[in-house]
């Protein structure tokens, strides 16, 4: 029994601009995923690093100069590769403390510069108030 063959017509070109078009929106789809991903990813670290910093700088006898120095130690040590740019300021008066901590994300996308923020406050500690 012989099997009927099937024939094709030639279709030259019909299809490769929607194929294409599919593919660099598919490929566009999982960057964009990522990026976001890495955003929140920083945002993470951008927080930690606030955190650090305010505990440095809360402290009874601490510093902006002492605080300063264990801000950019956490930078180093969380910031990476993924946070560029990081911008750390820190306020210290008699009653409260505030860190505020801005940095730019690695784009993957051009066109897009995704930016992280964290802000922290809270009263700085005196020789005869509890931890």
């Amino acid at each position: 029994m012989k099997h009927p063959r099937l024939r094709l017509r030639g279709r030259g070109d019909r299809g490769a601009a929607e194929a294409a078009l599919s593919l660099a929106a598919t490929f566009v789809l999982v960057l964009a995923v990522v990026q976001v991903g890495l955003w929140a990813h920083a945002q993470h670290r951008a927080q930690a690093v606030a955190e650090q910093s305010l505990a440095a700088l809360r402290g009874a006898d601490a510093t902006t100069a002492t605080a300063r120095v264990r801000a950019e130690q956490a930078r180093t040590d969380l910031g990476g590769h993924l946070l560029r740019d990081v911008d750390i300021d820190l306020q210290r008066g008699p009653a409260r403390a505030r860190v505020q901590v801005r940095a730019e994300v690695t784009a993957l996308l051009p066109g897009w510069a995704p930016s992280v923020a964290a802000e922290l406050s809270g009263p700085v500690e005196t020789a005869g108030s509890p931890p």
